[in-house]
């Protein structure tokens, strides 16, 4: 009985905890607990259908789907989606913000930032190179930071670091979905989290409330066994299935790692 009673009251205090954790500390505002309760409510429509097992990258996806109800198959169905997040790097987000502002629209529909990476040219060190990319661009940069203020869209200044690490550090977490106008927007996955490079006209769909559109995702699952050790880091694990996919072994997958020797990974 008492034990019960702890446990509910740890459940409670849990939940309640939640209820007052941003999506990320920059942006208060945000609720990460209205994302997991739709997931959860999602995934309940989606499982009443589909009768199979989910893995952990499946039931990301299908907790965001716009329509739940949707019968998938990998690699086939056209999927609409719900991301909670939008990034966008410097040279692709100039575009992507004139289009969202074409919207008429007064603040964008999930939380977005811009992140000031990729017009600057490495050439003679990071002081010089940043000093003359704010000249160089000063327009792009004005615009696009008065922009932000305008539309509620996060502002990354130059020289204030590059995209991928970022939304690693401040805004990526488990479970969630994000797109991003950049490659490397993947490195997110790194806290177990969704997260795809896609095109301006992707983003803007989305920071405009539309859904985005993706081929229901195949899964490449790696079983790992024993231990990181010695100098091995988790980029040697990925860079080794990369070898052995080829680059078009890995188009239109997700590719999950699981087992044992998942427990000595770390992003």
């Amino acid at each position: 009985m008492l034990s019960n009673c702890v446990r509910r009251q740890g459940v409670l205090s849990a939940h309640r905890a939640l209820s007052t954790t941003p999506l990320s500390p920059l942006e208060p505002q945000s609720s990460l607990n209205d994302v997991y309760a739709s997931m959860e409510q999602r995934l309940t429509v989606f499982r009443s259908h589909h009768k199979k097992p989910l893995t952990l990258a499946e039931k990301v996806v299908y907790g965001h789907l716009d329509d739940p109800t949707t019968k998938v198959v990998r690699g086939e169905t056209y999927l609409n989606l719900r991301p909670d997040r939008v990034a966008m790097q410097d040279a692709t987000a100039q575009m992507a913000v004139l289009q969202f502002i074409s919207s008429g629209l007064a603040k964008t529909a999930v939380p977005s930032t811009i992140h000031c990476d990729h017009l600057i040219v490495a050439r003679d060190g990071s002081k010089a190179d940043t000093e003359r990319a704010k000249e160089e661009n000063r327009e792009v940069y004005d615009f696009m930071a008065s922009a932000g203020r305008k539309f509620g869209i996060g502002f990354w200044k130059p020289g204030s670091g590059i995209i991928h690490q970022i939304v690693l550090e401040n805004y990526a977490f488990p479970g969630g979905m994000m797109i991003g106008s950049d490659s490397h927007t993947v490195n997110a996955g790194g806290l177990g989290m969704v997260a795809v490079g896609v095109g301006g006209a992707d983003v803007v769909d989305v920071m405009a409330g539309l859904p985005w559109e993706l081929k229901a995702p195949k899964v490449i699952g790696v079983h790992l066994h024993g231990r990181m050790s010695g100098w091995s880091t988790p980029k040697d694990v990925i860079l080794k299935v990369a070898g052995i996919l080829s680059v078009s072994g890995g188009t239109g997958s997700i590719v999950e790692y699981f087992g044992p020797g998942v427990e000595t990974l770390s992003c």
